[in-house]
């Protein structure tokens, strides 16, 4: 888990990186919850998700947004954070030029420039947003949102009630060509337990090896 230090726009940025073995592995972006109530790269989910793409043979990198950790400049109401999470795809691109597919997943306030991060880059193929801060956040950015992707939420989710997110799913599910995979967890709130963590993952995993095998038959039958 090497530890790169990587430019972004307002100064160097902190990251943990994996570089997979195959030379045309997916890689991911992972995205860790709002700055200014505690999240760091080491946040559980986004460890933990990040040990779950590593695990799927991705290349994959986490890192602290500005003024998080050892990452320069300081919080800047998303606008900015949304720029780092594009240097971190730089950044990723940059070291894995022939990638056969490109993620991003975020958790909570990462899950809001997440998808912000899609509609700047056209050629992400997937995206897994858990607990996006639906009620917190005005998400209409996403029209036409650009490729599908998995939307997981706690039921009982203080933060974000759930009915917000499934409106957002029902809007984003009306559009042509797009379907979201929403998966909704009994008994979660807004912050996951170990053994919840365990089971959003599981969720991940289960959505990106899906969407994985998927396009590797319809190549095959090419």
């Amino acid at each position: 888990m090497p530890e790169v230090m990587f430019a972004g726009p307002d100064g160097r940025l902190e990251g943990r990186y994996h570089h997979s073995k195959r030379s045309n592995a997916p890689v991911a972006l992972i995205l860790h919850p709002h700055p200014l109530h505690g999240g760091t790269m080491n946040n559980r989910v986004t460890y933990s998700l990040y040990q779950r793409y590593q695990a799927m043979g991705f290349s994959v990198l986490r890192f602290n947004y500005r003024g998080v950790g050892r990452s320069q400049g300081r919080y800047d109401g998303g606008i900015g954070e949304v720029a780092d999470a594009c240097s971190g795809l730089d950044f990723l691109q940059a070291v894995n030029p022939n990638a056969s597919m490109l993620w991003v997943a975020g958790y909570s306030f990462g899950a809001y420039v997440g998808m912000q991060v899609l509609m700047r880059r056209p050629e992400m193929g997937g995206f897994v947003s858990i607990s996006a801060p639906a009620s917190h956040y005005d998400f209409g950015f996403l029209a036409p949102c650009p490729c599908n992707g998995l939307i997981f939420h706690g039921a009982d989710d203080e933060l974000v009630p759930e009915p917000s997110v499934r409106k957002l799913v029902d809007k984003l599910n009306t559009q042509k060509g797009i379907t979201i995979d929403y998966r909704v967890m009994p008994g979660a709130g807004h912050v996951f337990t170990p053994e919840q963590t365990e089971k959003v993952v599981d969720a991940a995993e289960d959505h990106v090896m899906g969407v994985l095998n998927r396009s590797r038959m319809a190549l095959a039958a090419d």
